[in-house]
């Protein structure tokens, strides 16, 4: 049987060799690619769009009087605070009704005194 493959060399190092070929070649093509003038054109132009896009959005949002994204969560968060002052004032509205219940049942109890004296 004959094979194409020069069996001087052993398989691992032909891997390797292979390996070390391939990483280069990727190098190389990232590299041309940073250098790319068309590539960061491209970028700038896609960057462009996306902004203008999102200002196009915004605009018709606005028109519609639709809230943004960050209008709702803005909202979110004061809705967040408010609930937990809410619950402190719930709180202090407990304490103040159980210390009006124990005046009164002081002011009950001197009465009854006062009766029986």
């Amino acid at each position: 049987m004959t094979t194409d493959r020069d069996d001087s060399i052993p398989e691992h190092e032909d891997q390797e060799s292979l390996k070390a070929r391939s990483e280069q070649a990727i190098g190389e093509l990232a590299q041309a690619l940073l250098d790319s003038q068309v590539l960061e054109n491209a970028l700038s132009a896609a960057f462009g769009a996306r902004e203008k896009a999102l200002e196009a959005q915004q605009a018709a949002m606005a028109a519609l009087n639709l809230p943004s994204a960050s209008d709702v969560e803005r909202l979110g968060r004061r809705l967040r605070s408010l609930s937990q002052r809410l619950e402190e004032v719930e709180d202090q509205l407990d304490r103040v009704d159980a210390d009006v219940g124990k005046l009164k049942q002081q002011v009950a109890g001197e009465r009854v005194d006062q009766r029986t004296s």
